[in-house]
Formats: structure tokens, C-alpha cells, sequence
């Protein structure tokens, strides 16, 4: 069982090369920073956990950017993106910075990706709120190409390119995406079609929905054992928590952390915990 964090990470907090270095070195396995481009003033759409947006998502850095500098200071840890907004992003750019990440960590990157929540940041970028989770399979669908094959290309109505060389190659084949969400019918066939996991917030929305999303990927004539169910979880310590998890199928926990002076305490606790739950 892998045991991860993820740190809505900004530029108050402390900088992420040491994140990922406290993360390393106290046994934790890995490291999901999520994506927002940017946090329009007014929103139509609640956040979606309920309450104030909190400050954090108003600063947060790049995903990208930022597991480049946490892979480039640690030799173990998985750096992943928790959770990628694939409909906002231009395919190709994200693609290739996908691929050299994970080519130079020596295939260390996990895909986390999401439909997204906050409709003005979507419409900021073009995108039609009501198309955007058949904008991010298409996305995700590009991206493979050029993940995949020598020569790329793709034809459809959000994203088409030519035939195309595309290099680096992710060392990972197939480069794992993990689709974050509620189990709803649409992402469930997702994860069937393009998936290799799946993303729930919490025991039970793993609980619940995890026997909806291998019914699918196994009428789809997949595996369902194989699929990576990593559920995000809220802040502390809490072991019948992660036994919840465990019985629900999870394959890695992945705690949120803040990204503060509190961090580094933190991950002390968490650590010590961790390594006494794998006794």
C-alpha cells in the first residue's frame, strides 16, 4: 500500500523542492499537486466542498512546473498532478511537458485528471461547461497518441493535428492517467475507455462507487484488478480511515497536508503513523 500527500501548493508556503524532499525522506511515496490556472473573483458554481473558497486555490502554482522541481530533488517519490484539468489545456504543450517529466524522472509521473468545477475559470479558456468532459476524453485521447506512437495524429471536434513526430517519450507505457471524480456514468466509461484508475474523495465515495467503475472497465473487456483506485483524503491521522480504504480496494492513500509552517510537523506525524499502520 503506497502512502502519498496532497499540497495545495502557493507561492506563501515553503518552497516545494524541500516539500518533496521531507516527503521522501520521512518513507511517503509520493506527491499530487492539483490545477488551476487561474480563480475568477465572482463564481455561479459553489465550491464544491461547501463554505468559503479557501485562500489557498487563490495562489496555487503550476502542477507541472512544480513536480519538475520536486522530481528533480528526489529518486523515489511518485509526482503527480491531483487533479490536471485536460479541457483547459492545449493537448500538445501539456503532452510534451508530460513526457519530459516523466522521461527525465525516470518514470515517476502519475496523471491525475479532472472535468473540473468553476464554470467562469472554464469559460475564461474557451471551454463550454456542458462539453467539457467530452473535451477532457478527447484531450486525454491526443495526448496518448502522442505519448504512444512514433507518429502521432488525431481528428476530432476539440482538438486535431497532423501526422507528427512528438518526443520525448514517457518511459512509462502506458503514461498511468487516473480520472478524479464521482462515478457517474460518464466518467465510469471513461476510466472503461482510456483509464488506468480512478480518483474518489473519501472512503465513501470509494465505498460506493468503486463496484460502478470495474463493472464498467470489465465489460469493457479490461481488467478491472489492474485499475489504480487512489482516494484523496482530508487532513490528520486516522487509521480506521485507511482500513476503510484498503477494504474498499484502494491502492495508494493520498492525505491532504498544508502547504505552510505547519508542513513540515505534519509530515512527522504522518510519517510515524504511516510506518506504525504498516507494522
Amino acid at each position: 500500500m503506497r502512502f502519498s500527500v496532497t499540497v495545495v501548493a502557493t507561492d506563501a508556503g515553503p518552497p516545494l523542492v524541500d516539500v518533496a524532499r521531507a516527503v521522501e525522506e520521512r518513507g511517503l511515496d509520493g506527491l499530487w499537486l492539483p490545477d488551476h490556472t487561474h480563480m475568477p473573483v465572482s463564481r455561479s458554481v459553489p465550491y464544491p466542498t461547501g463554505g468559503d473558497l479557501p485562500e489557498r486555490y487563490k495562489r496555487n502554482l503550476d502542477p507541472v512546473t512544480g513536480l519538475a522541481l520536486a522530481a528533480a530533488v528526489t529518486r523515489r517519490i511518485r509526482v503527480g498532478t491531483g487533479v490536471l484539468l485536460p479541457a483547459q489545456r492545449d493537448p500538445m504543450v501539456t503532452a510534451r511537458a508530460l513526457a519530459t517529466l516523466d522521461q527525465q524522472s525516470g518514470g515517476r509521473v502519475v496523471v491525475g485528471a479532472g472535468y473540473g468545477w468553476n464554470v467562469e475559470e472554464m469559460a475564461d479558456h474557451g471551454v463550454d461547461p456542458a462539453r467539457r468532459r467530452s473535451r477532457t476524453r478527447e484531450h486525454v485521447l491526443a495526448m496518448r497518441r502522442l505519448w504512444e506512437d512514433e507518429v502521432a495524429s488525431f481528428a476530432g471536434p476539440h482538438v486535431s493535428f497532423r501526422p507528427s513526430w512528438s518526443w520525448p517519450k514517457p518511459v512509462q507505457r502506458p503514461l498511468p492517467v487516473l480520472l478524479g471524480g464521482s462515478p457517474s456514468r460518464t466518467l465510469c466509461s471513461h476510466v472503461a475507455e482510456y483509464g488506468d484508475g480512478w480518483i474518489p474523495l473519501g472512503p465513501r465515495a470509494l465505498e460506493e462507487g468503486v463496484g460502478a467503475v470495474r463493472d464498467a472497465v470489465a465489460t469493457a473487456g479490461r481488467d478491472p484488478s489492474a485499475l489504480e483506485i487512489v482516494p484523496f483524503l482530508g487532513p490528520g491521522v486516522s487509521q480506521r480511515r485507511w482500513d476503510r480504504c484498503v477494504a474498499g480496494g484502494a491502492t495508494e492513500l493520498a492525505v491532504d497536508v498544508p502547504h505552510d509552517d505547519s508542513l513540515f510537523d505534519t509530515l512527522d506525524v504522518l510519517g510515524d503513523a504511516v510506518a506504525a499502520w504498516r507494522l
